[in-house]
């Protein structure tokens, strides 16, 4: 039986008796194996916690997937407080779901989309500052099917966006830390599903 991604995510959050690939982790709670860094090393584990901090020279740093992903659901816990700009990047650096503080609206945009060729977020997740718990644990699954982001923010949905600046191919999935700003992001639980 064949699944669409949209299909195999509403699988694995609504109807978990249905059979699904099995989650890959991709973070060990060790190690930064399977990563690299791109920029400052602001990265490391700490006791099952993947940790990002910046210092005053507020310099960028993405870690990325060494292994690169097509169509697939992601699932992470993340946990942050006060002005950070961070954000999960699918599959190359233009396409990236937010976390924290936008830099350029001055207010937080966690769970939209911001296209970087486009230099905006074409459009806003709904609903958010109500399920946002700053400086608590919070809960991402993110489905990437072709140019389709469907996300949800502790098992509400907040997004359903189709991307038109979204490249066909597979890519690797980074994290952000944003420059200009000195801030602290944690994620624990990462995982990634891919269609069988």
């Amino acid at each position: 039986m064949l699944f669409t991604m949209k299909s195999l995510f509403l699988s694995l959050v609504l109807l978990p008796g249905l059979a699904h690939a099995e989650p890959e982790k991709i973070f060990d709670g060790r190690s930064l194996e399977g990563w690299k860094v791109q920029g400052a090393p602001y990265w490391k584990a700490v006791e099952g916690v993947l940790v990002g901090q910046s210092d005053e020279e507020k310099k960028p740093s993405i870690l990325w997937t060494e292994k690169a992903f097509g169509d697939f659901v992601l699932t992470a816990e993340f946990r942050f407080e006060g002005d950070i700009d961070s954000g999960i990047f699918l599959r190359r650096e233009n396409e990236q779901i937010q976390i924290g503080v936008s830099r350029s609206l001055k207010r937080d945009m966690t769970g939209s989309p911001y296209i970087g060729s486009k230099g905006k977020y074409p459009v806003e997740a709904k609903g958010v500052k109500d399920l946002l718990k700053p400086g608590a644990w919070n809960r991402f699954e993110i489905a990437v099917e072709g140019p389709s982001y469907t996300v949800k923010l502790n098992g509400t949905e907040v997004l359903d966006y189709q991307s038109d600046t979204a490249k066909d191919g597979d890519g690797p999935i980074g994290l952000q830390i944003h420059a200009g700003v000195e801030m602290k992001i944690e994620f624990r639980g990462i995982e990634v599903e891919v269609a069988d």
